[in-house]
């Protein structure tokens, strides 16, 4: 970073305050909705593989999530969630509602969401987007291609994205 402040030496200041900041300091943290285990797993294996700092925890479903952003018990020490990855199809409280409840919440409706979904139904990336999701990813069946796709997101929103807070 500092090699690329010296070459544009006329950012001076902006320099010290974007790569000097606490956000860059800091592993970005996500919070993977993704109620099938071994989606999960597979998902966590492909967000760790990547070049961006980042620390991930999991939950199984909306509710789990939802606790989480809220720091109730068990959750009450993480560090502050960059980005969500939601899952729709989960049980208990589903990932519309849980989008719909983030984006109402004043305190969680900056944290971006990005929808994981297996669903190529309009119907389902109309609601997402209707309730404000930032993203909607469609899950590729091939490994790789999910790798590099996860890969791209967490560069996209880890490095690029300006973080809320």
């Amino acid at each position: 970073m500092a090699q690329w402040c010296s070459l544009f030496g006329a950012w001076g200041p902006l320099c010290d305050i974007r790569f000097g900041s606490d956000l860059m300091q800091r592993a970005f943290h996500l919070l993977l909705v993704e109620d099938n285990a071994a989606h999960a797993k597979l998902a966590m294996m492909a967000i760790r593989s990547g070049t961006v700092p980042v620390t991930v925890d999991w939950v199984a479903d909306g509710e789990q999530a939802l606790a989480y952003l809220h720091r109730h018990p068990p959750h009450e020490k993480h560090p502050e969630v960059d980005l969500i990855l939601l899952d729709l199809k989960a049980p208990r409280v589903d990932g519309f509602e849980t989008l719909r409840q983030i984006k109402a919440d004043p305190e969680l409706r900056a944290i971006p969401v990005v929808v994981l979904s297996a669903s190529l139904n309009k119907a389902d990336m109309e609601e997402a987007y209707r309730n404000y999701a930032n993203s909607y990813l469609v899950k590729p069946l091939d490994f790789d291609e999910f790798q590099h796709m996860i890969s791209d997101l967490v560069t996209y929103w880890g490095t690029w994205n300006q973080r809320h807070h």
